[in-house]
Protein backbone atom coordinates (compact mmCIF):
# COMPACT_ATOMS: atom_id res chain seq x y z
CA UNK A 1 0.00 0.00 0.00
CA UNK A 2 3.14 2.51 1.14
CA UNK A 3 4.31 1.92 -2.30
CA UNK A 4 1.31 2.59 -4.21
CA UNK A 5 0.64 5.58 -2.40
CA UNK A 6 4.07 6.79 -3.22
CA UNK A 7 3.65 5.82 -6.58
CA UNK A 8 0.37 7.97 -6.62
CA UNK A 9 2.34 10.43 -5.19
CA UNK A 10 5.03 10.38 -7.31
CA UNK A 11 2.70 10.79 -10.53
CA UNK A 12 0.44 13.47 -8.86
CA UNK A 13 3.66 15.66 -8.22
CA UNK A 14 4.51 15.46 -12.28
CA UNK A 15 1.28 16.38 -13.21
CA UNK A 16 1.48 19.71 -11.20
CA UNK A 17 4.54 20.39 -13.09
CA UNK A 18 3.35 22.40 -16.51
CA UNK A 19 5.73 22.76 -19.42
CA UNK A 20 4.64 25.18 -22.19
CA UNK A 21 1.28 25.16 -21.03
CA UNK A 22 1.59 21.15 -20.97
CA UNK A 23 1.28 18.99 -17.55
CA UNK A 24 4.24 17.02 -16.94
CA UNK A 25 2.75 13.27 -16.66
CA UNK A 26 4.61 10.02 -15.84
CA UNK A 27 4.01 9.31 -20.06
CA UNK A 28 5.00 12.88 -21.11
CA UNK A 29 8.33 12.57 -18.52
CA UNK A 30 9.62 9.13 -20.25
CA UNK A 31 9.64 10.17 -23.74
CA UNK A 32 11.24 13.61 -22.91
CA UNK A 33 13.86 11.36 -21.21
CA UNK A 34 14.11 9.18 -24.68
CA UNK A 35 14.36 12.70 -25.94
CA UNK A 36 17.02 13.95 -24.06
CA UNK A 37 19.10 10.53 -24.06
CA UNK A 38 19.54 10.97 -27.50
CA UNK A 39 20.79 14.31 -26.78
CA UNK A 40 23.37 12.97 -24.88
CA UNK A 41 24.59 10.39 -27.09
CA UNK A 42 26.57 13.36 -28.87
CA UNK A 43 28.93 12.93 -26.13
CA UNK A 44 30.83 10.45 -28.55
CA UNK A 45 30.50 12.29 -31.73
CA UNK A 46 33.26 13.81 -31.89
CA UNK A 47 34.85 10.59 -30.47
CA UNK A 48 33.74 8.89 -33.59
CA UNK A 49 34.99 11.22 -35.90
CA UNK A 50 38.71 11.04 -34.66
CA UNK A 51 38.89 7.63 -34.03
CA UNK A 52 38.14 6.80 -37.86
CA UNK A 53 40.52 9.91 -38.49
CA UNK A 54 43.48 9.21 -36.27
CA UNK A 55 42.67 5.56 -34.97
CA UNK A 56 41.73 3.72 -38.11
CA UNK A 57 43.67 6.39 -40.27
CA UNK A 58 40.96 7.04 -42.32
CA UNK A 59 40.72 9.72 -45.33
CA UNK A 60 37.79 12.43 -46.18
CA UNK A 61 36.43 10.95 -48.63
CA UNK A 62 36.48 7.46 -46.86
CA UNK A 63 34.62 9.25 -43.91
CA UNK A 64 31.81 10.72 -45.69
CA UNK A 65 31.06 7.37 -47.14
CA UNK A 66 31.43 5.00 -44.18
CA UNK A 67 29.41 8.22 -42.40
CA UNK A 68 26.64 8.00 -44.77
CA UNK A 69 26.51 3.89 -44.66
CA UNK A 70 26.20 4.34 -40.73
CA UNK A 71 23.06 6.75 -41.47
CA UNK A 72 21.25 3.63 -43.02
CA UNK A 73 19.05 2.81 -40.09
CA UNK A 74 17.71 5.92 -40.17
CA UNK A 75 16.53 5.44 -43.94
CA UNK A 76 14.30 2.15 -42.57
CA UNK A 77 12.66 3.52 -40.01
CA UNK A 78 9.29 2.45 -41.46
CA UNK A 79 10.30 -1.05 -40.72
CA UNK A 80 10.88 -0.34 -37.36
CA UNK A 81 7.51 1.49 -37.06
CA UNK A 82 6.23 -1.17 -38.86
CA UNK A 83 7.12 -3.91 -36.16
CA UNK A 84 5.89 -2.36 -33.39
CA UNK A 85 2.71 -1.62 -34.82
CA UNK A 86 2.42 -4.70 -36.31
CA UNK A 87 4.01 -7.25 -34.03
CA UNK A 88 3.82 -7.04 -30.36
CA UNK A 89 5.73 -8.37 -28.02
CA UNK A 90 3.74 -10.04 -25.55
CA UNK A 91 1.11 -8.25 -26.09
CA UNK A 92 3.05 -4.46 -25.80
CA UNK A 93 3.73 -2.65 -28.86
CA UNK A 94 6.21 0.58 -27.43
CA UNK A 95 8.10 -1.32 -24.44
CA UNK A 96 9.76 -4.07 -25.21
CA UNK A 97 11.10 -2.38 -28.36
CA UNK A 98 12.45 0.53 -26.41
CA UNK A 99 14.28 -1.86 -23.88
CA UNK A 100 15.49 -3.66 -26.78
CA UNK A 101 16.73 -0.42 -28.32
CA UNK A 102 18.44 0.79 -25.02
CA UNK A 103 20.46 -3.08 -24.87
CA UNK A 104 21.39 -3.16 -28.54
CA UNK A 105 22.81 0.45 -27.65
CA UNK A 106 25.36 -0.41 -24.83
CA UNK A 107 26.37 -3.42 -26.57
CA UNK A 108 27.80 -1.49 -29.81
CA UNK A 109 29.26 1.34 -27.60
CA UNK A 110 30.97 -1.35 -25.36
CA UNK A 111 32.19 -3.31 -28.72
CA UNK A 112 34.04 0.03 -29.85
CA UNK A 113 35.37 0.84 -26.87
CA UNK A 114 37.37 -2.44 -26.41
CA UNK A 115 38.21 -4.55 -29.30
CA UNK A 116 37.47 -2.23 -32.94
CA UNK A 117 40.46 -1.98 -34.67
CA UNK A 118 39.55 -2.13 -38.52
CA UNK A 119 37.08 0.26 -40.30
CA UNK A 120 34.57 -3.20 -41.14
CA UNK A 121 33.86 -3.41 -37.44
CA UNK A 122 33.63 0.28 -36.93
CA UNK A 123 31.09 0.24 -39.20
CA UNK A 124 28.99 -2.64 -38.37
CA UNK A 125 28.85 -1.03 -34.37
CA UNK A 126 28.00 2.17 -35.56
CA UNK A 127 25.33 0.71 -37.52
CA UNK A 128 24.40 -1.22 -34.43
CA UNK A 129 23.95 2.08 -32.15
CA UNK A 130 22.20 3.57 -35.14
CA UNK A 131 19.64 1.18 -35.30
CA UNK A 132 19.47 1.70 -31.36
CA UNK A 133 18.83 5.54 -31.56
CA UNK A 134 16.52 4.92 -34.69
CA UNK A 135 14.49 2.48 -33.02
CA UNK A 136 13.80 4.23 -29.32
CA UNK A 137 12.95 7.60 -31.77
CA UNK A 138 10.34 5.64 -34.10
CA UNK A 139 8.99 4.37 -30.78
CA UNK A 140 8.75 7.57 -29.07
CA UNK A 141 7.69 9.15 -31.91
CA UNK A 142 4.41 7.28 -32.41
CA UNK A 143 3.86 7.97 -28.64
CA UNK A 144 3.86 11.80 -29.76
CA UNK A 145 2.23 11.16 -33.20
CA UNK A 146 -0.88 9.75 -31.34
CA UNK A 147 -1.81 12.58 -29.60
CA UNK A 148 -0.37 15.37 -32.04
CA UNK A 149 -2.65 14.29 -34.58
CA UNK A 150 -6.08 14.59 -32.84
CA UNK A 151 -4.61 18.78 -32.03
CA UNK A 152 -4.22 21.46 -33.46
CA UNK A 153 -0.76 22.51 -35.18
CA UNK A 154 -0.33 25.49 -32.53
CA UNK A 155 -0.50 22.46 -29.49
CA UNK A 156 1.30 19.61 -32.33
CA UNK A 157 4.30 22.08 -32.41
CA UNK A 158 4.39 22.55 -28.39
CA UNK A 159 4.68 19.01 -28.01
CA UNK A 160 7.57 18.64 -31.19
CA UNK A 161 8.82 21.82 -29.12
CA UNK A 162 9.35 19.87 -26.02
CA UNK A 163 10.71 16.59 -27.70
CA UNK A 164 13.09 18.48 -29.43
CA UNK A 165 14.30 20.86 -26.76
CA UNK A 166 14.63 18.11 -24.28
CA UNK A 167 17.05 16.80 -26.71
CA UNK A 168 18.90 19.92 -27.43
CA UNK A 169 19.18 20.12 -23.08
CA UNK A 170 21.16 16.70 -23.67
CA UNK A 171 23.29 17.79 -26.33
CA UNK A 172 24.09 20.80 -24.06
CA UNK A 173 24.71 19.47 -20.95
CA UNK A 174 27.32 17.01 -22.74
CA UNK A 175 28.59 19.02 -25.60
CA UNK A 176 31.68 20.73 -24.09
CA UNK A 177 31.76 17.48 -21.68
CA UNK A 178 32.53 15.45 -24.66
CA UNK A 179 35.89 17.35 -26.34
CA UNK A 180 37.20 17.76 -23.09
CA UNK A 181 36.57 14.31 -22.03
CA UNK A 182 38.26 13.11 -25.53
CA UNK A 183 41.43 15.83 -25.06
CA UNK A 184 41.91 14.43 -21.34
CA UNK A 185 41.30 10.60 -22.08
CA UNK A 186 40.98 9.22 -25.34
CA UNK A 187 38.46 7.83 -27.96
CA UNK A 188 37.76 4.55 -26.80
CA UNK A 189 37.16 5.96 -22.29
CA UNK A 190 34.40 7.80 -24.11
CA UNK A 191 33.02 5.09 -25.78
CA UNK A 192 33.01 3.10 -22.34
CA UNK A 193 31.45 6.41 -20.58
CA UNK A 194 28.36 6.71 -23.70
CA UNK A 195 27.86 2.80 -23.18
CA UNK A 196 25.97 4.01 -20.16
CA UNK A 197 23.55 6.14 -21.11
CA UNK A 198 21.31 3.59 -23.50
CA UNK A 199 20.47 1.94 -20.78
CA UNK A 200 18.04 4.52 -19.56
CA UNK A 201 15.81 4.21 -22.46
CA UNK A 202 15.41 0.73 -21.10
CA UNK A 203 14.60 1.67 -17.58
CA UNK A 204 12.34 4.77 -18.69
CA UNK A 205 10.31 1.92 -20.98
CA UNK A 206 8.60 0.93 -17.88
CA UNK A 207 7.21 4.15 -17.17
CA UNK A 208 5.60 4.05 -20.81
CA UNK A 209 1.56 3.66 -20.02
CA UNK A 210 0.62 1.00 -21.74
CA UNK A 211 -1.93 -1.83 -21.56
CA UNK A 212 -1.59 -5.08 -22.90
CA UNK A 213 -3.67 -5.97 -26.42
CA UNK A 214 -5.10 -9.44 -26.65
CA UNK A 215 -4.85 -9.19 -30.32
CA UNK A 216 -2.02 -11.22 -32.25
CA UNK A 217 0.20 -10.44 -34.44
CA UNK A 218 -0.86 -12.34 -37.84
CA UNK A 219 0.08 -12.23 -41.82
CA UNK A 220 -3.92 -10.84 -42.09
CA UNK A 221 -3.11 -7.58 -40.08
CA UNK A 222 0.10 -6.89 -41.02
CA UNK A 223 -1.28 -6.94 -44.58
CA UNK A 224 -3.95 -4.36 -43.21
CA UNK A 225 -1.03 -2.43 -41.97
CA UNK A 226 0.90 -2.35 -45.38
CA UNK A 227 -2.35 -1.24 -47.09
CA UNK A 228 -3.42 1.08 -44.96
CA UNK A 229 0.07 2.12 -45.09
CA UNK A 230 -0.10 2.55 -49.20
CA UNK A 231 -3.07 4.11 -49.17
CA UNK A 232 -2.11 6.99 -46.80
CA UNK A 233 0.84 7.21 -48.80
CA UNK A 234 -0.47 7.50 -52.06
CA UNK A 235 -2.50 10.68 -51.18
CA UNK A 236 -1.05 13.66 -53.58
CA UNK A 237 -0.87 15.95 -50.15
CA UNK A 238 1.38 13.55 -48.29
CA UNK A 239 3.90 12.53 -50.99
CA UNK A 240 4.14 15.72 -52.65
CA UNK A 241 5.77 17.83 -49.33
CA UNK A 242 7.72 14.29 -48.80
CA UNK A 243 9.50 14.91 -52.42
CA UNK A 244 9.94 18.26 -51.17
CA UNK A 245 11.65 17.15 -48.42
CA UNK A 246 13.99 14.92 -50.21
CA UNK A 247 15.01 16.94 -52.84
CA UNK A 248 15.68 20.19 -49.78
CA UNK A 249 17.85 17.31 -47.55
CA UNK A 250 19.72 15.58 -50.65
CA UNK A 251 21.91 18.16 -51.97
CA UNK A 252 25.73 16.91 -51.21
CA UNK A 253 27.56 17.95 -47.92
CA UNK A 254 31.21 19.34 -46.86
CA UNK A 255 30.97 18.59 -43.51
CA UNK A 256 33.70 15.59 -43.62
CA UNK A 257 36.00 17.78 -45.63
CA UNK A 258 35.54 20.83 -43.26
CA UNK A 259 36.26 18.44 -40.33
CA UNK A 260 39.88 17.40 -41.19
CA UNK A 261 40.05 21.09 -42.36
CA UNK A 262 39.43 22.44 -39.33
CA UNK A 263 41.63 19.76 -37.33
CA UNK A 264 44.76 19.22 -39.84
CA UNK A 265 44.93 22.78 -41.35
CA UNK A 266 43.50 25.04 -38.70
CA UNK A 267 44.90 22.92 -35.56
CA UNK A 268 41.51 23.02 -33.98
CA UNK A 269 41.39 20.87 -30.70
CA UNK A 270 39.08 18.31 -29.18
CA UNK A 271 38.34 20.87 -26.03
CA UNK A 272 37.49 23.43 -28.67
CA UNK A 273 35.08 21.56 -31.10
CA UNK A 274 33.44 20.65 -27.79
CA UNK A 275 33.28 24.58 -27.67
CA UNK A 276 31.95 24.54 -30.83
CA UNK A 277 28.98 21.27 -30.04
CA UNK A 278 28.14 23.33 -26.92
CA UNK A 279 27.58 26.56 -28.98
CA UNK A 280 25.39 24.89 -31.56
CA UNK A 281 23.41 22.81 -29.20
CA UNK A 282 22.33 26.07 -27.42
CA UNK A 283 21.60 27.35 -31.16
CA UNK A 284 19.26 24.50 -31.50
CA UNK A 285 17.62 25.61 -28.23
CA UNK A 286 17.22 29.01 -29.49
CA UNK A 287 16.19 28.31 -33.07
CA UNK A 288 13.48 25.60 -31.21
CA UNK A 289 12.12 28.73 -29.16
CA UNK A 290 11.60 31.07 -31.76
CA UNK A 291 9.98 28.85 -33.97
CA UNK A 292 7.79 28.17 -30.84
CA UNK A 293 6.85 31.75 -30.24
CA UNK A 294 6.48 32.92 -33.26
CA UNK A 295 6.61 30.54 -36.43
CA UNK A 296 4.67 27.52 -35.29
CA UNK A 297 1.60 29.04 -37.10
CA UNK A 298 3.31 30.31 -40.48
CA UNK A 299 3.14 28.57 -43.63
CA UNK A 300 5.37 26.07 -44.64
CA UNK A 301 6.38 27.63 -47.86
CA UNK A 302 7.46 30.57 -46.05
CA UNK A 303 9.74 28.77 -43.20
CA UNK A 304 11.51 26.84 -45.72
CA UNK A 305 11.59 29.92 -48.76
CA UNK A 306 13.34 32.77 -46.31
CA UNK A 307 15.60 29.97 -44.01
CA UNK A 308 17.04 27.86 -46.96
CA UNK A 309 17.91 31.47 -48.67
CA UNK A 310 19.61 32.36 -45.30
CA UNK A 311 21.60 29.84 -44.45
CA UNK A 312 22.92 29.07 -48.08
CA UNK A 313 23.88 33.36 -48.20
CA UNK A 314 25.02 32.25 -44.07
CA UNK A 315 27.37 29.24 -45.47
CA UNK A 316 29.07 31.29 -48.19
CA UNK A 317 30.93 33.11 -44.80
CA UNK A 318 32.77 29.56 -44.79
CA UNK A 319 34.76 30.48 -47.37
CA UNK A 320 36.41 33.05 -45.33
CA UNK A 321 37.68 30.73 -43.26
CA UNK A 322 38.67 28.09 -45.53
CA UNK A 323 40.81 30.59 -47.58
CA UNK A 324 41.86 32.45 -44.28
CA UNK A 325 40.20 35.67 -45.75
CA UNK A 326 39.04 36.02 -42.19
CA UNK A 327 42.77 36.46 -40.98
CA UNK A 328 43.00 39.98 -43.08
CA UNK A 329 39.77 40.96 -41.73
CA UNK A 330 41.34 40.69 -38.57
CA UNK A 331 38.58 37.57 -37.06
CA UNK A 332 40.74 35.03 -35.25
CA UNK A 333 39.69 31.51 -36.86
CA UNK A 334 38.06 30.18 -33.59
CA UNK A 335 35.70 33.11 -32.55
CA UNK A 336 34.65 33.17 -36.74
CA UNK A 337 34.16 29.54 -36.14
CA UNK A 338 32.03 29.70 -33.56
CA UNK A 339 29.86 32.71 -34.38
CA UNK A 340 29.17 31.03 -37.91
CA UNK A 341 28.07 27.71 -36.82
CA UNK A 342 25.94 29.42 -34.01
CA UNK A 343 23.76 31.24 -36.93
CA UNK A 344 23.54 28.13 -39.17
CA UNK A 345 21.77 25.93 -36.50
CA UNK A 346 20.07 28.29 -35.40
CA UNK A 347 18.61 28.66 -39.31
CA UNK A 348 18.61 24.88 -39.32
CA UNK A 349 16.53 24.55 -36.99
CA UNK A 350 13.89 26.51 -37.33
CA UNK A 351 13.37 25.01 -40.91
CA UNK A 352 13.26 21.92 -39.30
CA UNK A 353 10.48 22.11 -36.94
CA UNK A 354 7.76 22.33 -39.18
CA UNK A 355 9.10 19.20 -41.04
CA UNK A 356 8.23 17.32 -37.59
CA UNK A 357 4.75 19.14 -37.12
CA UNK A 358 3.74 18.50 -40.76
CA UNK A 359 4.71 14.86 -41.02
CA UNK A 360 3.24 14.21 -37.27
CA UNK A 361 -0.50 15.72 -38.48
CA UNK A 362 -0.82 14.06 -41.99
CA UNK A 363 -0.15 10.35 -39.67
CA UNK A 364 -3.46 7.77 -40.12
CA UNK A 365 -4.58 5.78 -36.57
CA UNK A 366 -3.21 2.50 -36.49
CA UNK A 367 -0.53 3.36 -38.13
CA UNK A 368 1.35 6.44 -37.01
CA UNK A 369 4.49 4.49 -35.73
CA UNK A 370 4.86 3.53 -39.53
CA UNK A 371 3.72 6.53 -41.74
CA UNK A 372 5.73 8.66 -39.31
CA UNK A 373 8.66 6.82 -39.72
CA UNK A 374 8.39 6.60 -43.18
CA UNK A 375 8.23 10.46 -43.70
CA UNK A 376 11.45 10.78 -41.68
CA UNK A 377 13.27 7.77 -43.04
CA UNK A 378 12.71 10.15 -46.29
CA UNK A 379 14.28 13.13 -45.13
CA UNK A 380 16.55 10.45 -43.94
CA UNK A 381 17.56 9.02 -46.90
CA UNK A 382 18.36 12.54 -48.26
CA UNK A 383 20.87 12.83 -45.60
CA UNK A 384 22.25 9.86 -47.27
CA UNK A 385 22.23 10.55 -50.62
CA UNK A 386 24.07 14.17 -49.36
CA UNK A 387 26.67 12.69 -47.44
CA UNK A 388 27.28 9.95 -50.19
CA UNK A 389 27.27 13.22 -53.13
CA UNK A 390 29.59 15.14 -50.66
CA UNK A 391 31.91 12.41 -50.74
CA UNK A 392 31.92 11.88 -54.72
CA UNK A 393 32.32 15.62 -54.64
CA UNK A 394 35.19 15.41 -52.48
CA UNK A 395 37.24 12.82 -54.23
CA UNK A 396 36.41 14.96 -57.50
CA UNK A 397 37.72 18.17 -56.13
CA UNK A 398 40.56 15.93 -54.97
CA UNK A 399 40.18 17.39 -51.04
CA UNK A 400 42.33 15.11 -48.72
CA UNK A 401 43.46 14.94 -44.94
CA UNK A 402 46.71 17.46 -46.43
CA UNK A 403 45.52 19.07 -49.24
CA UNK A 404 43.02 21.83 -49.25
CA UNK A 405 43.55 23.70 -52.31
CA UNK A 406 40.14 22.95 -53.78
CA UNK A 407 38.00 23.35 -50.67
CA UNK A 408 36.73 26.78 -50.96
CA UNK A 409 35.06 25.45 -54.31
CA UNK A 410 33.56 22.67 -52.61
CA UNK A 411 32.06 24.95 -50.31
CA UNK A 412 30.88 26.46 -52.63
CA UNK A 413 29.32 24.06 -54.61
CA UNK A 414 27.56 22.59 -51.34
CA UNK A 415 26.14 26.09 -50.48
CA UNK A 416 24.75 26.55 -54.21
CA UNK A 417 22.91 23.75 -54.87
CA UNK A 418 20.67 24.33 -51.58
CA UNK A 419 18.85 26.87 -53.64
CA UNK A 420 18.33 24.08 -56.33
CA UNK A 421 14.59 23.15 -54.53
CA UNK A 422 13.03 26.32 -53.84
CA UNK A 423 11.33 26.06 -57.62
CA UNK A 424 9.33 23.10 -56.08
CA UNK A 425 8.01 25.08 -52.90
CA UNK A 426 4.65 24.64 -55.03
CA UNK A 427 4.65 20.93 -53.55
CA UNK A 428 4.40 22.04 -49.98
CA UNK A 429 1.14 23.26 -48.49
CA UNK A 430 0.12 27.11 -49.07
CA UNK A 431 -1.51 26.61 -45.78
CA UNK A 432 0.18 24.88 -43.20
CA UNK A 433 -2.82 24.57 -41.16
CA UNK A 434 -5.76 23.92 -43.45
CA UNK A 435 -2.78 21.47 -45.28
CA UNK A 436 -2.48 19.55 -42.41
CA UNK A 437 -6.07 18.97 -41.74
CA UNK A 438 -6.95 18.11 -44.57
CA UNK A 439 -4.04 15.47 -45.13
CA UNK A 440 -4.83 13.82 -42.06
CA UNK A 441 -8.34 13.52 -43.29
CA UNK A 442 -7.68 11.92 -46.66
CA UNK A 443 -4.90 9.80 -45.14
CA UNK A 444 -8.16 8.19 -43.06
CA UNK A 445 -10.18 8.13 -46.09
CA UNK A 446 -8.94 4.62 -47.46
CA UNK A 447 -12.17 4.05 -49.87
CA UNK A 448 -11.88 7.50 -51.82
CA UNK A 449 -10.33 9.17 -54.47
CA UNK A 450 -7.86 12.41 -52.55
CA UNK A 451 -9.04 15.55 -53.38
CA UNK A 452 -6.73 18.07 -54.88
CA UNK A 453 -4.56 19.51 -52.36
CA UNK A 454 -5.16 23.10 -51.38
CA UNK A 455 -1.96 24.50 -53.58
CA UNK A 456 -1.59 28.90 -53.94
CA UNK A 457 -0.26 29.53 -57.34
CA UNK A 458 2.34 31.09 -56.51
Amino acid sequence: MAATSDSKGFKQFLENRILLGRPLTTELTAILLVYFVQGILGLARLAVSFFLKDDLGLSPTEVAALTGIASLPWTIKPLFGFLSDGLPIWGYRRRPYLILSGLMGTTAWLVLATCTNTAWLATAMILLSSVSVAMSDVIVDSLVVERARQESQGEAGTIQSLCWGASAIGGILTAYVGGLLLEQTSTRMVFAVTATFPLIVSIVAWLIAEDASSEKSSFKAIWSQVKQLKTAFSQRVIWMPALFLFLWQATPSADSAFFFFTTNDLGFKPEFLGRVQLITSFSALIGISIFQRFLKTVPFRVIFAWTTVLASVGGMTTLLLVTHANRSLGLEDHWFSLGDSAILTIMGQIAFMPVLVLSARLCPPGVEATLFALLMSIVNLAGLVSRELGAVLTHWLQVTETDFTNLWLLVLITNLTTLLPLPLLFLLPDDSVSGTSAAAAEANAEDTEAPEPALSSS
